[in-house]
């Protein structure tokens, strides 16, 4: 029998009994799934996670109401569990730069460390919102931020563990040898700052065969000393040269693909990112896995004029009609198209403020939505933190294997673009905890 939500053929004894649907949860299921409706064939493990999704925006999450534009949380619309967040585990970041947003600082820092393999910065510039910041930043946030300015709404699903921030550039060019010093000097720092995963959200400037690429001999070490190398596939997938560059393309690197949820729950609506797939130079298949790459909720720099902006905008999002023009008036300069319209009538200022809201992509004050694989990776990244919480003594071997093993295919996606599919966080942070468990019934020792 197939279940309408998730488009899987099932036993009948898991799908749901029709009475199991309460009243509350059928607006949500309405909403987010084209093929379902009050009677129809639902799944027990669907039900689940729709009745956890409900549950968190009632009871956790009002402000969520409070939007125009509604961004599904990470954790949310993978089903991640609440129980692992990447306690006593340190992800590191190689990236063109960072800011001490405090999603990561508040209420403890969870920076152990910052440095810049190129030399040009100092820990201090962690606190200025350079433009070369911008990026970093959000990749470190997505995966491992608490939400903290967003009452824990918008938090990574790693939001609990520590963070190395390593600069390997500037925001225009990122080079090869840059990204290879840096792994290095995560390999160096591994055991000082307990890293157990490095992200690369970053690419290499040349294709080259893993087998004489100093950057992908250098993930390769790191996945022999133990940390997981989890790596963005790029965003070439509309171009005719799609190609999968270093160190994405080493074989022990995690290489990560986009998937495009259309910001629903709804999986017969999901479809590919247009991010970078394989086959590589040495014939290897990439990606392994994919996660969203588009509707992501990311950080906006603080002390930035977009940060001002946004700030405007959700400001006036929720005013009056009566206080439109005083606030316009008061923050003459933010926005040029919202001083011409200070004379309109409210409704018309609602407008523009919704375009504005729209066209930026703004969530809130202190948050936007953004795409690219560069944001797929981080998620992979804080769900690999999640299994080595809950099972330490895994290898990143066998963090891959299961990453790879618990994904779940999306329909009528090429196998070439999505590897083995998208991530299922619940069920990897499972099989992990079952492999170690395993492996300690195996030896008869017990569990650490």
């Amino acid at each position: 029998m197939e279940c309408l939500v998730c488009k899987r053929e099932l036993p009948r004894q898991m799908i749901a009994d029709p009475e199991m649907v309460d009243d509350v949860l059928r607006p949500l299921l309405t909403v987010n799934t084209a093929g379902w409706e009050p009677g129809k064939p639902i799944c027990r493990e669907c039900l689940s996670r729709f009745y956890r999704v409900h549950n968190q925006l009632v009871s956790a999450f009002p402000q969520f109401s409070e939007q125009e534009l509604k961004i599904l949380p990470t954790p949310m619309r993978l089903d991640s569990t609440d129980e692992y967040r990447g306690r006593g585990i340190t992800i590191a970041f190689l990236d063109s730069g960072f800011y001490a947003h405090p999603d990561l600082t508040e209420p403890s820092n969870r920076i152990l460390k910052y440095i810049d393999i190129t030399g040009r910065t100092q820990s201090a510039d962690l606190k200025k919102p350079r433009v070369s910041a911008w990026h970093g930043m959000m990749t470190s946030v997505v995966a491992a931020g608490n939400g903290r300015l967003s009452g824990g709404l918008y938090r990574g699903i790693a939001s609990e563990a520590n963070v190395v921030l390593v600069k390997v550039g500037r925001a225009a060019r990122i080079a090869h040898e840059d990204i290879s010093k840096g792994l290095k000097w995560v390999i160096a720092n591994r055991k000082r700052y307990n890293i157990r995963i490095v992200n690369v959200s970053c690419g290499g400037d040349r294709e080259e065969s893993y087998l004489t690429d100093e950057l992908c001999q250098a993930a390769e070490e790191a996945v022999r000393c133990g940390i997981v190398v989890v790596a963005a596939t790029g965003n070439a997938g509309l171009e005719e040269n799609h190609r999968v560059i270093p160190p994405a393309s080493a074989p022990a690197v995690i290489s990560v693909g986009g998937l495009d949820d259309k910001n629903t729950l709804d999986h017969g609506q999901f479809d590919i990112y247009r991010s970078s797939y394989g086959p590589t130079i040495d014939g290897l298949q990439k990606p392994e896995v994919i996660a969203p790459g588009i509707w992501v909720a990311a950080p906006i720099l603080p002390g930035t004029p977009t940060a001002e902006q946004a700030a405007l905008y959700s400001k006036l999002e929720k005013a009056k009609d009566a206080q439109l023009h005083e606030i316009i008036k008061k923050h003459r300069g933010v926005d040029e198209h919202l001083d011409h319209a200070i004379d309109l009538a409210p409704y018309l200022i609602r407008h523009i403020v919704w375009i504005k809201i729209r066209d930026n992509n703004v969530i809130s004050d202190n948050y936007k939505h953004v795409d690219g694989t560069s944001f797929a990776a981080p998620i992979v990244s804080s769900i690999a933190a999640q299994m080595l919480e809950a099972a330490p003594l895994l290898k990143p071997h066998e963090i891959k294997y299961i990453l790879i093993k618990t994904a779940r295919r999306i329909p009528r996606i090429d196998t070439d673009k999505q590897g083995w599919g998208k991530v299922n966080p619940r069920a990897a942070v499972g099989a992990a905890i079952a492999t170690e468990n395993g492996k300690s019934k195996d030896t008869g020792k017990p569990k650490r």
